[in-house]
């Protein structure tokens, strides 16, 4: 008795023999956000909303104009519960990878650099990268998030990962958000104003179009500052 022939689909055999790698979708936002030093976008919808001064009075929480590292911590304990979509304590690879492609799509190299409401477009000149440099956004000093924000991290999320596991626990996240407390905090004081990180922002803004052939971003990415 001749034996059954098992007939497999061509299509579904050749779809199990060479999977595709699973493809991000990246969201498209309007305008550029301020992205927190947690690495938190807030957005304007109108032009004359402060997103600096939004994630400003959400982390001050009790309103007195001063930003402690008590409440810095707390705030990244609020982002951190968001990132954490499967509440097992730890932003795995799969939430990191949300992160850059869903909430704050515009850290990814291959976005440009995006304007505020009523910004007018930066005008070309000799000192700007052309081409697919400029498109990838390599044209200037700063790179991802560090276009939008206070420190130069261009993932804060995945820079707080410090045994290098591809996780980010809960325990990485508050002493990130320490170190960049004191990292914002120059002056020692243990608080922090909104007049003092306006004038920080636009020492950053003042970056985003060098060239690199500039001296390199004199602020820090990762670490503790030093003690004098």
């Amino acid at each position: 008795m001749p034996l059954p022939v098992l007939v497999i689909p061509l299509m579904a055999l050749a779809a199990q023999v060479a999977a595709p790698p699973r493809s991000i979708v990246v969201t498209g936002r309007a305008w550029a956000p301020f992205i927190s030093p947690m690495g938190e976008p807030f957005r304007a919808r109108t032009k004359s909303d402060d997103t600096l001064a939004m994630w400003f009075g959400q982390a001050d929480r009790n309103h007195d104009g001063v930003l402690t590292a008590d409440e810095m911590r707390a705030d990244a304990d609020r982002f951190f519960a968001t990132l954490d979509a499967n509440h097992d304590g730890e932003i795995d690879p799969d939430e990191v990878m949300h992160y850059e492609a869903e909430v704050a799509p515009e850290i990814q190299v291959v976005m440009r650099t995006m304007r505020k409401p009523g910004e007018a477009p930066e005008r070309k000149n000799h000192r700007s990268a052309d081409g697919i440099g400029a498109a990838l956004g390599f044209g200037g000093a700063l790179q991802g998030a560090a276009r939008y924000g206070l420190l130069n991290m261009p993932e804060p999320v995945a820079a707080a990962d410090t045994d290098f596991d591809r996780g980010v626990s809960l325990g990485e996240f508050r002493l990130a958000a320490a170190r960049r407390f004191q990292l914002l905090d120059s002056g020692r004081t243990g608080e922090l104003m909104l007049p003092q990180l306006e004038a920080l922002r636009e020492i950053a803004l003042a970056k985003k179009g060098r060239s690199k052939n500039d001296d390199d971003d004199g602020r820090v990415g990762n670490g503790l500052p030093p003690e004098n």
